[in-house]
């Protein structure tokens, strides 16, 4: 642990998380990913447990990083873990997908806050991930709308006085449209990939906010709306 600087990135064998353990590790940070799956490119990886029972997950991921970390404190925790399922209330998948969201997005979120106040040095930046569509009803997707909203509350509790998190620290939350995913091109292979937000572009915000350049206010909401390739962030009013 040499590094000067540190990263935990939640989801980081994503699309997204992969992209970011990549993006800090060439800036010459130590990065760890949290994940069900090892990123190879990481200096370290703590694997994550499946249950159905969110206190075990929880003190499971949280037992691990304490031990992964010890003393050292990091700059930056970076939660990009998440899914995305759609269906209505009258769908047969309404419970199991609802289910899925809140473990993908609100287990996840809401144990990297723990781990923020455990281990985020004073000063330091947590991000979460939420979503621009939750701003608004999600008919269509019941359960993804539910839990990204989820995210957006707790994001704004954690900007408040006395939320647990070290002192100077920040907590914003990014409301992507369509991020530009490998997946996402393969099941929507004739969609405008010009409006959909590139990774790279995210995991360079990231690093940006880590170290001070353009950070946010504490409890932001912050918009990525892309148009013809030009990605433009803006925070939620």
């Amino acid at each position: 642990m040499a590094a000067a600087n540190r990263v935990l990135v939640y989801g980081g064998k994503g699309a997204l998380g992969s992209a970011c353990v990549h993006c800090f590790k060439s800036k010459g940070w130590w990065v760890a990913s949290i994940d069900i799956v090892a990123n190879e490119e990481a200096n370290a990886n703590v694997l994550v447990e499946l249950s159905e029972s969110f206190t075990d997950q929880a003190a499971q991921v949280t037992s691990d990083v304490a031990t992964l970390l010890g003393k050292h404190k990091v700059d930056a925790i970076v939660c990009v873990a998440g899914g995305w399922a759609g269906g209505n209330c009258s769908s047969k998948d309404l419970y199991k997908n609802s289910d899925m969201m809140w473990k993908q997005s609100v287990w996840t979120s809401t144990i990297s806050s723990h781990l923020a106040s455990l281990h985020l040095k004073p000063g330091g930046l947590l991000t979460v991930s939420g979503a621009k569509a939750s701003l608004e009803g999600t008919p269509g997707m019941v359960g993804y709308g539910m839990a990204k909203a989820a995210v957006h509350q707790l994001c704004k509790s954690l900007a408040g006085e006395n939320s647990g998190l070290p002192s100077g620290s920040v907590a914003v939350a990014i409301l992507p449209v369509t991020l530009d995913t490998p997946m996402n091109r393969k099941f929507m292979p004739d969609a405008d990939f010009g409006s959909w937000t590139p990774l790279e572009y995210i995991a360079e915000t990231f690093y940006s906010w880590a170290t001070g350049s353009g950070r946010p206010a504490s409890g932001s909401l912050i918009q990525l709306v892309t148009t013809g390739g030009k990605t433009e962030a803006s925070a939620a009013q």
